[in-house]
């Protein structure tokens, strides 16, 4: 049996990771850790929940008491940190938070993991510490690191802290730099769920400055078993990019979702562009297909197909949330624009 500690489990990747885990194998026990903020979500875990494999822990990763007492009690041996302030605009917004949990928190688990002597550390991370790509090229694991919001940047520099750990004390640290996620669970202040819902609610949907900022998406499904793999069998000290080479405009998704919804288009609203907007994220995944063999299994008609179809039949799940602080946060976002 392996003992994992999955951090930020409630939320949109971390709960259907666990899912997928917990739905397809019984040689794990996972403890998953989240500080259930606005984005954590119990509810993503209901099946996940009635597994004698699964447990859950309410509290933050930024807490070395509780992080040593979870190590202890139950003899963690590999670590998944997905816990994350993820959200670009947030951050823009206030910084402070994104620093305190994704690189104090992130050097807590390491500290812990050398103490206890893991033998894998998982680092999720993301495509946007490599900053912004013009109209052509993809990231590779050597593109350097150029992060341009305050969320990109405590992602890389958390990155750094885990593999300064691997090379001082030989930390089993492996990463992954994942695109753009899409799927069920997602907390609706991202691009496609916020489209869904507001076209479901025939509300405008607010589109950055010129709608033709590109990226690489994914579906949820295909990153959490590129993860999977790259936990088991990727090498320590590297770095494993993961994309599904799938790059839209944001322009171009919406009016999908439009046309799917039978919507229309003078919905669209096109409003103030972000602050230090990256423009073009594609990344290069051939390094896991070529050593560990992954590919990305769903296409993206398809897959965003499933993932409307989950919104209109889940309407009561994100019901619950777009009715509470959701909605003091999107005023303060959209309201001025």
């Amino acid at each position: 049996m392996k003992n994992i500690l999955v951090t930020g489990g409630a939320g949109f990747i971390g709960s259907n990771f666990i899912n997928h885990i917990l739905s397809n194998r019984d040689d794990v026990f996972i403890v998953n850790l989240d500080k259930l903020t606005y984005a954590g979500n119990l509810e993503n875990l209901a099946d996940s929940e009635k597994s004698k494999n699964y447990t859950f822990v309410k509290g933050d990763i930024t807490n070395n008491e509780l992080v040593d007492y979870i190590f202890r009690k139950y003899e963690i041996k590999h670590v998944i940190n997905f816990a994350a302030e993820s959200h670009v605009d947030r951050s823009i917004l206030g910084a402070q938070v994104f620093y305190e949990t994704n690189v104090v928190g992130t050097c807590v688990l390491l500290e812990a993991a050398k103490r206890f002597e893991v033998e894998k550390f998982l680092q999720i991370s993301t495509d946007e510490v490599y900053g912004s790509l013009g109209e052509t090229g993809l990231f590779t694991e050597q593109t350097p690191l150029s992060p341009n919001s305050p969320y990109s940047s405590s992602k890389a520099a958390a990155d750094m802290a885990a593999f300064s750990f691997h090379h001082t004390y030989g930390l089993p640290v492996v990463m992954t730099r994942c695109s753009n996620n899409y799927g069920q669970f997602q907390f609706p202040e991202k691009l496609i769920p916020l489209m869904i819902i507001n076209a479901l609610n025939d509300k405008k949907l607010p589109i950055y400055g010129d709608g033709l900022n590109v990226r690489d998406w994914i579906y949820v499904i295909d990153h959490n078993k590129a993860a999977e793999l790259v936990w088991e069998k990727g090498t320590p000290g590297e770095v494993y990019n993961i994309g599904a080479s799938q790059e839209m405009k944001n322009i171009e998704i919406v009016k999908l979702i439009i046309d799917k919804l039978g919507k229309s288009e003078e919905l669209i609203q096109f409003v103030k562009d972000r602050p230090g907007h990256d423009r073009r994220y594609a990344i290069d995944s051939s390094k896991i297909e070529n050593e560990l063999g992954w590919k990305p299994e769903y296409k993206f008609e398809e897959a965003i197909s499933d993932t409307i179809d989950w919104y209109l039949t889940n309407e009561n799940w994100w019901k619950r949330i777009i009715s509470g602080e959701y909605q003091t946060y999107y005023k303060t976002l959209y309201g001025n624009r």
